[in-house]
């Protein structure tokens, strides 16, 4: 069933929309994966057949329609002087035996283009997927000016300085610093004039990264957790001679559209006579891995062979990319708002390999959520040396049989924590020992929950546990909640880093002189965020109710808990019964909330708050349950004489009800005013209850 199946067709659309922005943020800015490969690609592909199937509630600021993400402000920016844009994605299926089957998506990219440019068969390029940053170098007069990451497609980050050192210092990186004709198109060897801007891939080779590992864990530094964090950290140093200091290496794979006048020795008409003409002036365009392709099933054979490949390559790759050759073809086809009709990536299947458990351990997540983590052999998988594989949950380790001892199948997919996929039964030992979750929070010592709808366990130690203490701190200080002014993520980690503060009531405790002792404080930042904390104290019910990060609490259910209770005293002693009458709230929610609040260590924490100064005016409680109204959906149609269109609707509203302008299987009722039309009509053809106006007062009042 897909992720967001149960909601309308908008709010699935906007949150996708949402998630994949916040991955990426995360992916393109913080050069860090919360999701494979694999299971984006999933995402983003439902998100394109929904857009597609309801193109108006498709959003302007859709991953659909952009490229990357924003670029991080330390670094400056520059304007790349054509998109730099991505490719879109297809995949084969792995257990299919018949070519066409197997490669449909491959064959449907092709039929496309052929009926497009009606030829037949198409020439393509075909050459490797890079696993690194894209980045773009412009030269002017043959001298390198400029180096910019590929940002959002049209914003880069500025890398000039860091990239120019890597030039000068490290000559196998494959960036030349000055650009000379080659014998082909000029006479003599000089710089070349105009314009040339080359786009690429710079990456790490796998034997330099684990060189590099070994000399920081010697060194007591921080070990990377994969190539391609390496390189984004590397070219994003604020000191250039530690990115020269780095093996890192260019693999150029086109010119950028609007700088063909560099060229000197004719028009260059085919993709691949332009490769050649990067190779002649100094750059590594992976000749050796870079094949003309003419039709279909040169594809199918260059997937086949690169795919074979991938594991002994001395780089990391994650697909294959083909190109229309002919440039007078790519030009006809164009682009569409993120990619190029021309060109297209075709991505591997995650990598399988085997390995043995060593142990089960539990982690705490941030939010609470417990995992169960295998602890496994060191394997080498996806270009990256692993000893943990994450199970998920405990039905997820029920369902494959999964025990300590056992040799299982490890998958990898992009750059997060790879999973077990199956056992090996044949090799199960009789002594495997079979796992059980454990009744209370490795961390904390809180007992666990779990909501009857989701097979995740929980602690519910929130205010208190200290794995989710810096989430906790920070939600607790974000705008919507406490709104304390300077105390973001960044400090929230320097304060919890620095054993200052444990919990949200800390927060209440710091005094200046421990502030001024911490690197990222000066008097007037220190004062500043102090007497944000003091306007802290007096906030609204509602905010300080959001503040305490209670599982399914959002700012709308806060403010609804606010109302019907009028005092966190209140909230705190209110039984299943109560909460459920108030609006929006069922079962799931209800049981959070007890959960939260029967946790001593939580109530510890809100007596803290308390007793520290936090105040809020008391709220006129009212319950604005109603059994005939609450939670269920309404049309208004015709005139009514009592109330306006709009009175009506807050009314419904104000009871937890809702109001849509349209009669569908989901309406519950329709309130039939004078001279009601089509949707009176459209009520009685699907059975809709309908109620007039005095019906509607009674239920009101």
């Amino acid at each position: 069933m897909d992720l967001f199946s149960d909601n309308t067709n908008k709010e699935q659309i906007d949150q996708l929309t949402d998630l994949l922005q916040k991955y990426n943020y995360h992916y393109h800015t913080l050069n860090e994966s919360l999701i494979s490969d694999e299971a984006y690609d999933k995402l983003f592909r439902q998100l394109e057949d929904l857009e597609k199937a309801y193109p108006q509630f498709a959003r302007a600021d859709s991953p659909t329609k952009r490229v990357g993400d924003v670029t991080l402000s330390e670094l400056g920016s520059a304007t790349h002087s054509s998109p730099m844009l991505s490719l879109n994605n297809i995949f084969s299926d792995m257990e299919q035996t018949d070519n066409n089957l197997r490669h449909k998506e491959l064959v449907q990219y092709d039929k496309r283009i052929k009926d497009a440019l009606e030829l037949d068969p198409v020439d393509y390029v075909a050459s490797l997927k890079y696993d690194g940053i894209a980045i773009s170098l412009t030269y002017e007069n043959g001298e390198l000016i400029k180096a910019l990451t590929r940002g959002d497609g049209y914003t880069g980050e500025n890398v000039t300085a860091n990239i120019k050192a890597l030039a000068r210092v490290n000559k196998n990186s494959s960036i030349p610093e000055y650009l000379f004709t080659p014998p082909g198109f000029s006479k003599g060897q000089k710089l070349l004039s105009g314009t040339l801007e080359v786009r690429g891939e710079i990456l790490i080779f796998n034997d330099d990264f684990a060189k590099l590992n070994v000399s920081q864990e010697q060194a007591g530094l921080k070990v990377f957790a994969n190539p391609r964090n390496l390189v984004a950290g590397s070219i994003r140093q604020l000191d250039s001679s530690i990115t020269a200091s780095r093996p890192l290496h260019f693999f150029a794979y086109s010119i950028a559209i609007n700088s063909k006048a560099a060229y000197s020795g004719g028009e260059i008409e085919t993709f691949y006579d332009e490769l050649l003409y990067l190779h002649e002036l100094g750059f590594d365009i992976g000749s050796q891995y870079t094949e003309q392709c003419p039709g279909l099933n040169s594809l199918i054979k260059y997937y086949e062979k690169a795919l074979a490949m991938r594991s002994t390559l001395p780089f990391g790759i994650d697909g294959v990319v083909y190109k229309v050759n002919q440039l007078a073809y790519q030009h006809k086809l164009g682009f569409v708002s993120r990619a190029p009709r021309f060109a297209i990536a075709h991505k591997f299947p995650a990598q399988l390999v085997e390995s043995q458990i060593l142990d089960i351990q539990v982690q705490v997540g941030r939010t609470g959520a417990l995992t169960p983590v295998a602890k496994i052999n060191p394997v080498f998988v996806g270009g990256v040396t692993v000893s943990n594989a994450s199970l998920h949950n405990q039905d997820e380790i029920v369902r494959k049989d999964i025990r300590i001892g056992d040799y299982v199948i490890v998958r990898r997919a992009g750059d997060v924590i790879p999973e077990i996929v199956s056992v090996n039964l044949s090799k199960r030992a009789l002594d495997a020992k079979e796992f059980h979750m454990p009744l209370n929070c490795p961390v904390c010592g809180s007992h666990l929950v779990k909501l009857t709808d989701e097979t995740i366990i929980r602690c519910s130690g929130g205010l208190y546990c200290e794995a989710q203490k810096k989430q906790a701190i920070t939600h607790f200080a974000s705008r919507l909640a406490l709104n304390i002014d300077g105390l973001g993520e960044k400090n929230v980690d320097l304060l919890v880093e620095n054993k200052l503060v444990h919990n949200p009531s800390d927060i209440y405790t710091l005094k200046l002189e421990q502030l001024l002792e911490l690197d990222r404080f000066a008097d007037k930042s220190a004062n500043n965020l102090l007497d944000a904390i003091n306007k802290s104290k007096h906030t609204q019910l509602n905010r300080l109710i959001y503040a305490l990060g209670i599982r399914h609490v959002g700012e709308a259910t806060a403010k609804d808990l606010a109302n019907s209770f009028g005092s966190l005293d209140k909230l705190i002693s209110a039984s299943k019964p109560e909460l459920m009458q108030v609006h929006d709230i069922g079962e799931t929610v209800a049981d959070a909330i007890l959960d939260f609040f029967a946790e001593k260590h939580n109530i510890d924490v809100i007596k803290k708050l308390i007793s520290y100064g936090i105040t809020y005016p008391v709220v006129e409680a009212k319950n604005n349950y109603n059994p005939h109204i609450t939670g269920k959906t309404f049309v208004l149609t015709g005139t009514l004489t009592k109330y306006s269109r709009e009175e009506a609707k807050e009314k419904i509203e104000e009871f937890g009800g809702k109001v849509s302008g349209s009669v569908s299987k989901k309406t519950d009722y329709v309130v039939a005013g004078g001279e009601a039309g089509s949707k009176l009509d459209k009520a009685h053809e699907l059975g809709i209850t309908i109620i007039n106006e005095t019906q509607f007062e009674t239920w009101l009042n």
